[in-house]
C-alpha cells in the first residue's frame, strides 16, 4: 500500500515538474483603446504568432477597450515596461518624438491607398521602425493604415461653416489643433474612453475618428451623421517596449520583431475589409455618411495645404522628416 501511494505521490511530482517546464518564461501584455478593429485583429495575431513562434515561451494577452487605462497611461507604461505592448494611432505618440505626429498631418496622402503602399516603401518602413528608439524607450514594430478620418457633430456639420465655433476632440497633435484653427473649430485632446460621455455632457461638440470607432461605441445613439472630407488619415503603430524587450534572449527579441514586420500588409489588407463592413453597419442602423460639397471640398484642400510646412518648419529634423514622408508618397 505504501509502496502505491509513493508510486503515485512520484506520478503528481512528475506531472507538475512537467507542467512547470512547459509555463511560458515572460509575458507580453498588448494594450489597445479601440475594439473589433484593425489595431484589435492586429493584436490577436501577434498572440497567435508570438506564442507559435516562440514555442510557448511568451504568453501574450490582449487587453482592448483601454483596459490597461487610457491611452496616455498606456503610452507611459510601454515607456517605463510595465506595458510590454501598445498598438495606437500614430498621433498619440508624438509626445515620445513628434515625428510620430507628421502622420497626422491633413492632405499629406492622395488617399488610404497611396498611405498604404508609402508606409510599406522598404526605405521608409525602415526608418519609421526607429522613430522613438532613441529616447522614448520604445520599438515601433509594425505600421500600418487604420481608417479615413470622418467628422461626428452632435449638430451634423453639412458645410465647412458649420465647424466655426466648434469644440472638437483630436489625438492631440500640432497638425490637429492647426486644422482645427483653419476650419475656426477649437481642437481638444481628449482620449478616446472620454469622448461618449464628454459629448453627452455638452464638453465637446463633436469629433474626428474613423468608421469603426463610431460603431462600436455606439455614437448612433447620440447623432446620426458623419462627414466626410478626406483630409486626414489615421494610421497605427504597435509599439514594444524597449526595457522589456531587453530582457529576452536574442532569438525571442527576434520573434518578437519579426511577427510585427510581417504582420504590416495583411493589417492594412484588413483595414480595408473592416472599415467597409462598419460603414454598412453604421448606414443599417439608420446611419448617414454626407460630403460637403464639392465648393467647400475645394476650400478644405486650399485651406490645410500648408499646414504641414507650416507646423514643422521650425523644427529641423522635423521639416526634413515630413518632406521625405511627402516626397515617398508622392512616388506611390
Amino acid at each position: 500500500m505504501t509502496r502505491i501511494r509513493n508510486i503515485g505521490l512520484a506520478a503528481a511530482i512528475l506531472a507538475l515538474s512537467a507542467g512547470g517546464a512547459s509555463a511560458a518564461d515572460f509575458t507580453m501584455k498588448i494594450g489597445l483603446g479601440t475594439f473589433k478593429d484593425v489595431q484589435h485583429e492586429w493584436a490577436n495575431w501577434m498572440e497567435k504568432k508570438i506564442e507559435a513562434d516562440s514555442k510557448g515561451r511568451i504568453d501574450v494577452q490582449v487587453f482592448p477597450r483601454s483596459q490597461l487605462g487610457n491611452i496616455f497611461r498606456m503610452v507611459e507604461g510601454v515607456q517605463i515596461g510595465t506595458i510590454e505592448c501598445l498598438v495606437a494611432p500614430m498621433d498619440f505618440y508624438a509626445g515620445i518624438d513628434p515625428r510620430f505626429g507628421v502622420f497626422s498631418i491633413p492632405v499629406l496622402f492622395k488617399n488610404k491607398a497611396n498611405a498604404a503602399k508609402a508606409l510599406l516603401d522598404p526605405e521608409l518602413n525602415k526608418e519609421i521602425r526607429t522613430v522613438g528608439t532613441e529616447r522614448g524607450n520604445i520599438l515601433p514594430v509594425s505600421v500600418f493604415t487604420h481608417s479615413t478620418a470622418h467628422y461626428f457633430g452632435k449638430k451634423p456639420i453639412r458645410r465647412l461653416a458649420d465647424f466655426n465655433g466648434l469644440k472638437l476632440r483630436v489625438n492631440a497633435t500640432d497638425a490637429e489643433r492647426e486644422k482645427m484653427k483653419r476650419f475656426g473649430a477649437t481642437a481638444v485632446p481628449m482620449p478616446l474612453s472620454e469622448v461618449v460621455p464628454s459629448l453627452q455632457r455638452g464638453v465637446i461638440d463633436g469629433t474626428m475618428s474613423g468608421m469603426v470607432v463610431y460603431v462600436v461605441f455606439k455614437f448612433d445613439q447620440i447623432g446620426k451623421v458623419l462627414t466626410q472630407t478626406d483630409d486626414t488619415l489615421i494610421l497605427s503603430a504597435g509599439i514594444v517596449s524597449k526595457a522589456w524587450l531587453g530582457k529576452l534572449p536574442a532569438d525571442l527579441q527576434k520573434v518578437v520583431i519579426d511577427a510585427g514586420v510581417s504582420l504590416q500588409q495583411r493589417a492594412n489588407e484588413y483595414s480595408d475589409t473592416n472599415e467597409q463592413a462598419m460603414l454598412a453597419r453604421w448606414k443599417q442602423g439608420g446611419g448617414s455618411l454626407v460630403k460637403l460639397p464639392d465648393e467647400d471640398l475645394a476650400k478644405v484642400r486650399t485651406l490645410l495645404a500648408s499646414v504641414g510646412e507650416d507646423t514643422t518648419k521650425g523644427k529641423p529634423a522635423l521639416n526634413a522628416f515630413y518632406k521625405r514622408v511627402r516626397s515617398v508618397a508622392a512616388k506611390y
